[in-house]
C-alpha cells in the first residue's frame, strides 16, 4: 500500500528545507518516503492505495520519547500521599513506590493505552519506556507492547529492576527482560538507579544486556542522594561504579538525568558512547536541580512520565538549558531529534522516515528553512497535530485514532485509575 499525500508544505526533519511537493508513502517499518511531481490518477492506483490532501499544511517527520514512565498515567489527579514530601527520596516512598506496587495487569494495559492514545494524537510516534510494576512482573512488558501497537505506537521496553522490593522480586525482574528479549522484541535491561541496585543484580543485568546485544535503561545522579549513597556504600560515584562493572560499554544504554554528575563522571560518560536523556520539567518538579549537557553529544530528550507531549519537551529543555547552558535553538532542535539516531542501532524497529506528521499550523508567518527553529520552539504546539502516521499508516486523522475507540480507551483508564486509588487508600 502507498500513502499519497498531495499538496504538501515538507519540511526536510534534517536540512529544515521546506518545499511544496507531493510525497508517496510506503507503509512498513523500512518504507520510503519519495517526492513526486503529481499523485498517480485513481485508475492508476493499486488498491487500498489513500490519498491525503495537505493544502495548506505542514508535513515533516514525526516526534520520539527518549525516557518514559507510561504506569503513572493513571496518576493524573490521584489523592495526595499521607506525608507531604520533603526530598526526593520521600517523592519516590510515599508517591511512586506507592503506586506502582499496587499495579495489575488491568491497570498496566490501562496506564499503556491511554498513554500511547495521547502520544498518538500530539505527533509522537515511538516511545522507549522505563516501566515499573514490581508486584506484577511476569507478561509485563508484552502488555504494554501490545498496548502500544494497538494505537499504533513504537516501543523499546524495560522493566525496573531493584533490590527494593526484595530479591525474589528482583530475580522476576530479570527473568521478565529475558523472556521479553527471548520472544524477539527489541528492549532494553532496565534499572531503577545505584541506589536500589545492589552488585549482584548489577552485574546480572550488565550480562543479560550483553546477552541480547543491547543496552541499560538506568536513572543516574536524579538527586544527591545517588550519588551520596554510592559513595559512602561503594566508595565511588555512581557513573564510575557503572563504568567499573562495564554498564558503559555499549551505544545502546540510556543514562536518564545526570543532573549531579561531577566533572569526571561527565568525562567518562562522554569518553564513552552511551546516550543521556534529559527531561528537565520533572527535575524541576522534584526539586532536584538543573545542569546543562554542553558537556556531552550523545543527549535525547524525554518526558519521565510527567506528560506525552515532546514539543512541549523541547520548548522546557530550551528554556531550562539556555540558562544553564547557553544553547541555541539550533542544539535544541538536535536533541530533539536524536531520539532518531538512537534508534538506527536497532534493526527494523519501525522509527524510519515515513512516521510523519501532518500540522495545521496557522501561523501568522512566513516559515523557512532559515527561520523554521524560532517556529519551532515558539509556534508550534501538539494542538497543530492533525494527522499521524506510523510505518506509512494513517493512525490519527483529523486529530482521532483510526485504529482504536477512544472513549473506550479513556473508559477504561478511568474505571482502572479509580481501583488505583481506592488502592492507594487502603
Amino acid at each position: 500500500m502507498t500513502l499519497y499525500l498531495q499538496n504538501a508544505r515538507y519540511i526536510d526533519s534534517e536540512t529544515l528545507e521546506v518545499s511544496s511537493t507531493n510525497l508517496a508513502v510506503e507503509e512498513g517499518a523500512g518504507g520510503s518516503v519519495t517526492s513526486i511531481a503529481a499523485v498517480p490518477p485513481a485508475a492508476e492506483r493499486k488498491e487500498g492505495d489513500q490519498v491525503i490532501d495537505c493544502r495548506d499544511r505542514f508535513v515533516t517527520r514525526s516526534f520520539g520519547c527518549g525516557h518514559h514512565h507510561i504506569y503513572s498515567a493513571l496518576c493524573r489527579g490521584m489523592p495526595a500521599p499521607p506525608h507531604v514530601p520533603t526530598n526526593f527520596l520521600e517523592v519516590l516512598e510515599y508517591v511512586w513506590w506507592r503506586v506502582d506496587k499496587r499495579l495489575d495487569r488491568d491497570m498496566v494495559e490501562a496506564s499503556a493505552l491511554g498513554a500511547a492514545l495521547q502520544m498518538a494524537r500530539r505527533g509522537v510516534t515511538f516511545c522507549i519506556d522505563h516501566h515499573a510494576s514490581p508486584l506484577h512482573v511476569e507478561g509485563s512488558l508484552e502488555t504494554v507492547a501490545a498496548a502500544f501497537e494497538r494505537c499504533g505506537i513504537g516501543h523499546l521496553m524495560c522493566h525496573e529492576s531493584s533490590d527494593r522490593n526484595g530479591p525474589e522480586a528482583a530475580e522476576k525482574s530479570l527473568a521478565e527482560h529475558d523472556s521479553y528479549l527471548a520472544s524477539g522484541r527489541p528492549g532494553l535491561i532496565g534499572l531503577h538507579a545505584s541506589f536500589t541496585v545492589g552488585d549482584e543484580l548489577l552485574k546480572k543485568s550488565v550480562a543479560l544486556a550483553e546477552k541480547y546485544d543491547t543496552g541499560l535503561h538506568i536513572h543516574v545522579a536524579e538527586d544527591k542522594a545517588d550519588e551520596e549513597h554510592c559513595v559512602k556504600t561503594y566508595g565511588k560515584r555512581v557513573a564510575q561504579r557503572l563504568n567499573d562493572c562495564g554498564g558503559l560499554a555499549s551505544s545502546k544504554t540510556i543514562l536518564g538525568h545526570c543532573v549531579h554528575c561531577d566533572d569526571t563522571e561527565r568525562k567518562l560518560i562522554a569518553d564513552s558512547s552511551v546516550w543521556v536523556v534529559s527531561n528537565v520539567e520533572s527535575n524541576q518538579n522534584n526539586n532536584v536541580g538543573l545542569t546543562d549537557y554542553d558537556w556531552l553529544s550523545n543527549i535525547m530528550l524525554g518526558t519521565d512520565g510527567m506528560h506525552n507531549d515532546m514539543l512541549r519537551s523541547a520548548k522546557a529543555h530550551h528554556l531550562v538549558c539556555s540558562t544553564t547552558g547557553g544553547i541555541g535553538y539550533d542544539e535544541v532542535y538536535r536533541r530533539f531529534r536524536n531520539i532518531h539516531t538512537y534508534l538506527a542501532q536497532f534493526e527494523a524497529i519501525g522509527d524510519g522516515l515515513n512516521n510523519l506528521v501532518i500540522l495545521d499550523y496557522d501561523t501568522p508567518t512566513e516559515l523557512s528553512g532559515d527561520n523554521f527553529y524560532g517556529h519551532f520552539l515558539f509556534g508550534l504546539e501538539a494542538l497543530h497535530v492533525n494527522t499521524v502516521i506510523a510505518r506509512g499508516r494513517v493512525i490519527v486523522e483529523d486529530g482521532r485514532s483510526t485504529l482504536v475507540d477512544e472513549e473506550e480507551i479513556l473508559s477504561f483508564a478511568r474505571e482502572q485509575g479509580q481501583r488505583l486509588w481506592t488502592k492507594l487508600g487502603e
